[in-house]
């Protein structure tokens, strides 16, 4: 298959499809649930932290990165944070400029679900990265798809909370789905944009993972981590981490072979 096709197929699946999966689910459950929500999430944060340390960083080695490496990962982590840091702020002002717009509060739900859209849309782009990067390094294998796995599941709980509001706002279902979906389109470019930028050159493939990483690394710990520990308080949460680390660890492997 062709490299562009198979990165064009694979992001439109995880990212766009993943995020429609979710508005779907959250449309049939008409609420999310708390603890199921926090197994997935919890078991995709295992995963992904599986595909960061025993694939991406090692990959970046393997092409010749020393130094480069711990400084573009750390890189790729400030930008996702600083990127994040400006989303929270943009959502805390938002919701004071317009506190309450009519007395059913059909506005309010409405305009959290796209502020929460466009969010998730700017934060995809460099997880999209994390794609194209793999597949720079790798070709067409396991372990991008894996990657694009990881940042799949990712999506579905993110397509639930985009969706929720939305309906709750008075949106019909199919325009409801159809944001959290489009908010997805940005890990298609992310993805090509780091598949060219590591095909171009080694030196740029160290960057282009190292970044990756960064970035997936702050999706974990700052978002999905709390996230599962937030909707469910339990150490089941953290079992369910170490056991995505070790099916993601097991699957890396079978790639290998």
């Amino acid at each position: 298959m062709n490299t562009i096709l198979y990165i064009l197929l694979l992001t439109a699946l995880t990212g766009v499809g993943g995020l429609a999966l979710g508005g779907l689910l959250a449309f049939l459950l008409g609420r999310k649930s708390d603890r199921a929500t926090a197994m997935l999430v919890a078991f995709t944060a295992g995963v992904m932290l599986s595909v960061v340390c025993f694939h991406m960083v090692p990959e970046a080695f393997e092409h010749g990165g020393d130094w480069m490496v711990p400084v573009c990962l750390l890189i790729g982590f400030g930008v996702t944070w600083l990127l994040n840091c400006w989303i929270d702020r943009s959502v805390h002002h938002a919701d004071h400029d317009h506190p309450h717009q009519c007395a059913c509060g059909h506005h309010d739900l409405q305009t959290a679900g796209f502020v929460l859209a466009a969010a998730v849309a700017l934060h995809n782009m460099p997880v999209g990265m994390a794609i194209g990067a793999a597949v720079a390094a790798g070709g067409i294998s396991g372990g991008s798809t894996l990657a694009a796995a990881t940042i799949g599941l990712h999506n579905i709980p993110e397509g639930m909370s985009i969706t929720a509001p939305l309906l709750g706002g008075g949106k019909r279902p199919v325009r409801a789905i159809g944001v959290a979906a489009l908010s997805g389109a940005p890990t298609i470019l992310g993805a090509l944009l780091g598949y060219y930028i590591g095909a171009a050159a080694p030196s740029l493939l160290i960057v282009a993972l190292g970044f990756a990483a960064g970035a997936m690394l702050y999706v974990i710990f700052f978002e999905l981590v709390p996230e599962a520990l937030e909707a469910w308080k339990s150490p089941l949460v953290i079992l369910l981490i170490v056991a995505g680390i070790s099916l993601g660890l097991l699957l890396q492997l079978g790639a290998h072979h």
